[in-house]
């Protein structure tokens, strides 16, 4: 079968007569300096633009039209190479609306969040949205779903329902592949997947994996990881060859503590990635914008700072036509007013001016799973943690981490059960199965939300997205859990026998159908009132979104049950 070109018929003839200077460029940006990622050096000179395209540099053209680029410093659009949309709270149109002016023309997501509770609608939904969108979203097929066997997700994906989105323009591959445990243990489904996939994008989850396990793992073709949290284990993974996704999410902050590792000699093996990132943080400090300031700033070179946030991210995924400037490259262009402080001024993508993009003229997909909230209500009964003893395992919050550590504790015991012991932080969490396929409750203790009278409940609980619930009480558990109900899915803070604060997540309990200005407006009124209650965590909610992934060390608690993450078993 002939295969058909996806440019229009005649485009090459206008980039060769555009970029010759037989005839006017569509676009030219005049007298700009550019990063030259290839050779370090700053030049200046015209960039000349034909269609979504970069037709010519280090030359002189006219352009059909023009912009002033005197003052400004030119470097590739920003790629963020590994994002799950759903955690910025928006839907993916208004994700596209809030970071693309910010300089990130390109994401490469994971819709496995709602993947998770919609299955292939999810799915679907992402893959409409992509072609629908100004900046270029990648869609990653979600490899876990569920991530494990020991919580009860909405959905289930096996590779027979992924190949088929292969074909997709908008699809690389498989998204990250949490299920590290299952690699190791030859799991015949994990092994379908692999199988399915060999020699595709294959993207890594692998925190804290070393040593012949790593080597196992990366021998089955898995090329990156975003899990990682400390300098030893960034090294090793380097060293074997693999593609380091330096994070900076909201919850996890690893910008500062992996900078040493991108160096000159690694800085084609490293790139950034967000995972994670609320509007609150997109609207105060930045997208990726903020992660190349934050690694400039914690002593990153410059040059390798912007080769990581676009030349480099774009090979790490085999986008070939974009991540320098440089003619038959796609004209994704950011432009800064300052290199260190990296000051976006203006921002083009795919040869079209951010600015004067209506956003609102997009043919979005209608939203999805807005009844996606099958949970019965709750008494305060439910929460009752009967035991043997007054020694458990409790969870051990991490500041700024989603790794959390594995304590033992002896608790407050009466009457057969395990009580809070808010003098030393300590306070129930519950997970509540919520897709209408069982009544599973799986109750601990947690340690590190800080506050001594409330609760705090979620929908948002990675990956399987049950209702998760912490509080000093059982009645307050309830009450909250109730009113999220109520809700459809979102976030509810209770005091004092009174919800202080609240935010609807309709979209599969996941995403709001509010414009990201409304849902930044609500996050900090949430803030507010968390705060109030004494809460010490700068966002409580995505901590408590955090405690039921089972595949992050070291404890985590999920509908089944307390999980240890380090012997993927249930504990009691």
């Amino acid at each position: 079968m002939e295969k058909k070109s996806k440019l229009p018929p005649g485009f090459l003839e206008r980039c060769i007569d555009q970029a010759i200077g037989r005839m006017p460029a569509d676009l030219v940006i005049k007298g700009v300096k550019f990063l030259n990622l290839v050779t370090g050096e700053i030049a200046q000179s015209d960039i000349a633009i034909t269609g979504e395209r970069i037709i010519g540099t280090y030359e002189s053209y006219e352009g059909t039209r023009e912009i002033d680029g005197r003052g400004l410093i030119a470097v590739p659009g920003f790629i963020d190479t590994h994002v799950h949309c759903e955690s910025t709270l928006v839907a993916p149109s208004e994700f596209d609306r809030i970071v693309l002016p910010r300089g990130t023309t390109t994401a490469i997501c994971d819709p496995h969040e709602i993947c998770n509770v919609l299955g292939t609608e999810g799915l679907s939904y992402f893959a409409d949205s992509a072609s629908a969108l100004a900046m270029d979203l990648r869609v990653q097929l979600s490899s876990c779903v569920p991530a494990t066997g020991m919580e009860t997700s909405g959905a289930e994906l096996r590779a027979g329902d992924l190949l088929p989105y292969l074909s997709h323009p908008k699809v690389l591959g498989l998204a990250e592949f949490m299920n590290f445990p299952g690699v190791l243990h030859k799991d015949p489904v994990v092994m379908e997947k692999l199988y399915a996939f060999s020699g595709e994008q294959i993207d890594g989850h692998a925190p804290k994996l070393s040593g012949r396990d790593l080597n196992a793992y990366l021998s089955c073709g898995i090329r990156n990881c975003h899990e990682t949290t400390s300098l030893p284990e960034a090294w090793e993974k380097l060293r074997k060859g693999m593609h380091l996704l330096i994070r900076e999410g909201t919850v996890t902050r690893d910008v500062r503590t992996l900078s040493p590792a991108l160096t000159p000699e690694t800085s084609l093996q490293c790139s950034f990635c967000t995972d994670d990132r609320n509007p609150l943080d997109i609207f105060s400090e930045g997208h990726l914008d903020f992660l190349v300031r934050k690694a400039i700033a914690s002593g990153v070179p410059t040059l390798h700072a912007y080769r990581a946030v676009s030349y480099a991210a774009a090979r790490g995924f085999g986008l070939r036509d974009r991540g320098l400037i440089a003619p038959g490259q796609r004209a994704d262009i950011v432009l800064l007013e300052d290199l260190e402080s990296c000051a976006v001024k203006r921002v083009i993508a795919g040869g079209r001016i951010v600015d004067e993009i209506d956003f609102a003229a997009r043919a979005i997909p209608a939203f999805v799973g807005l009844n996606s909230m099958k949970l019965d209500p709750v008494s305060a009964e439910d929460f009752i943690v009967p035991a043997s003893g007054p020694t458990t395992a409790v969870i051990g919050i991490e500041l700024d981490k989603i790794v959390t550590h594995h304590l033992t504790m002896t608790l407050p015991y009466r009457n057969g059960r395990r009580q809070v012991d808010l003098e030393n932080d300590v306070m129930k969490i519950a997970v509540l199965a919520r897709h209408g396929k069982n009544r599973n409750i799986g109750r601990g203790f947690v340690k590190g939300f800080g506050f001594r009278n409330g609760a705090l409940a979620s929908s948002v609980g990675h990956d399987s997205h049950n209702v998760c619930v912490a509080g000093t009480d059982d009645a307050q558990m309830a009450l909250a859990v109730n009113r999220l109900i109520e809700l459809g899915g979102g976030f509810v803070a209770v005091s004092n026998g009174q919800v202080v604060g609240e935010m609807s997540l309709r979209m599969a309990g996941l995403m709001s159908v509010k414009s990201a200005e409304t849902v930044r407006d609500e996050l900090q009124a949430l803030r507010i009132a968390t705060r109030a209650m004494g809460c010490p965590l700068g966002e409580p909610f995505l901590h408590l979104a955090f405690m039921p992934l089972p595949v992050i060390p070291h404890l985590k608690i999920t509908d089944m049950g307390v999980v240890d993450v380090d012997k993927f078993e249930l504990v009691a």
